[in-house]
């Protein structure tokens, strides 16, 4: 197989095993009413200063466009798991933090989440997830 065929066999199977990898995990979250990519907005929000990140950050930190973080943000802040702040310093800069409900439905969240996870890592050991994990980050650098 060429260097380019093996290259795009490569990228089809990500793809599908992303795919299938978010459903399992929406699955498991919509128990608690979020999915995935909320899941992983609120886990940004939970680790960053003060728990609160600029739109920008957040679209760049979960890979999807500001108008697409700002569509996904709306009903999370109906809901109130997070929370719009202004920056004090730039009227122009729009900051979302996790609200206090949103903390613990975080928490709660990241029980179902941490399961799911080690379920569908059982496959492999310690030292694959850690290669794994190094290799992906290499290409993620691109």
């Amino acid at each position: 197989m060429s260097e380019s065929n093996l290259a795009a066999t490569f990228l089809i199977g990500q793809s599908l095993l992303q795919s299938k990898l978010q459903r399992k995990i929406d699955g498991h979250l919509s128990l608690h009413g979020i999915s995935f990519t909320e899941y992983q907005i609120m886990h940004h929000l939970a680790n960053a200063h003060e728990q609160t990140m600029r739109r920008i950050e957040l679209a760049d930190c979960v890979g999807i466009s500001a108008s697409g973080v700002t569509r996904l943000l709306a009903p999370m802040e109906k809901n109130r798991i997070v929370e719009k702040r202004s920056n004090p310093r730039d009227a122009r800069v729009s900051l979302v933090t996790l609200s206090h409900s949103g903390a613990t439905l975080y928490q709660d969240a990241s029980a179902s989440f941490g399961h799911c996870a080690k379920t569908l890592a059982s496959a492999l050991s310690t030292k694959q997830l850690e290669t794994l994990m190094a290799l992906s980050s290499r290409l993620l650098i691109n």
